[in-house]
């Protein structure tokens, strides 16, 4: 009996430790491997639409995760891809729920990419790659490392978007006044989509240049 205890493996051993962390620095899922980036296109204009999209997608990949590792052994392999389907949507329309009750402005604002969830590679690829073949706890900090990882860039190009399109974070004015009345003017271009692509790709330049392994991913 203290044989087995001495075997199990600490909560936050340094292995669990990088299932967190790794993923929101060396491999993240969108620096690393171009995943998901869909929904930074369109709802990274603001700051808050992008905190919020972020949590959302830590809620149901978290969760997404831990079911599917609780049922790994119980699912056909033929349906996996159809269960997963099933959970991670479940999820996401308790999510939208949610969001209509508390943030209902942010919720109109977010529109279909809410539901847009569903679809994300990085979910997708997750419950595939990491909850079908481990156990509960890993995969509940696979799944949370990686939607962080996510989360973390949207939250970047979120708020350089918004700083230099609107002179604002959070709804805020940050940008001084006194700046305008010198000639400042919010740069149009940062609000378009086209701008939040360009600086993901600025992003990604910066996170290869310091980690030089990442430049022969692929």
């Amino acid at each position: 009996m203290s044989n087995n205890n001495s075997q199990q493996e600490p909560l936050f051993s340094l292995k669990n430790k990088r299932l967190l962390s790794n993923p929101i620095g060396k491999d993240n899922p969108i620096t690393v491997q171009v995943l998901g980036i869909c929904s930074i296109l369109a709802i990274t204009v603001q700051v808050k639409a992008s905190l919020v999209m972020a949590v959302s997608v830590v809620a149901v990949m978290g969760l997404a995760n831990v079911i599917i590792s609780i049922l790994r052994k119980t699912i056909p392999p033929r349906i996996r891809i159809i269960v997963q389907l099933v959970v991670i949507s479940s999820l996401v329309i308790l999510v939208d729920q949610i969001l209509k009750a508390f943030v209902y402005d942010v919720s109109r604002q977010l529109s279909v990419f809410v539901g847009l969830i569903i679809t994300n590679c990085i979910i997708m690829g997750r419950l595939e790659a990491f909850a079908l073949n481990n156990k509960v706890w890993p995969s509940f900090l696979d799944g949370v490392g990686n939607a962080a990882g996510y989360g973390a860039i949207l939250l970047v190009v979120g708020i350089v978007r918004e700083l230099f399109g609107a002179g604002t974070l959070m709804g805020h004015q940050v940008i001084p006044q006194a700046f305008y009345d010198l000639g400042y003017e919010n740069n149009g271009l940062m609000i378009l989509p086209p701008m939040a692509l360009i600086t993901v790709g600025i992003i990604i330049w910066i996170h290869r240049a310091r980690d030089r392994e990442l430049i022969d991913v692929s």
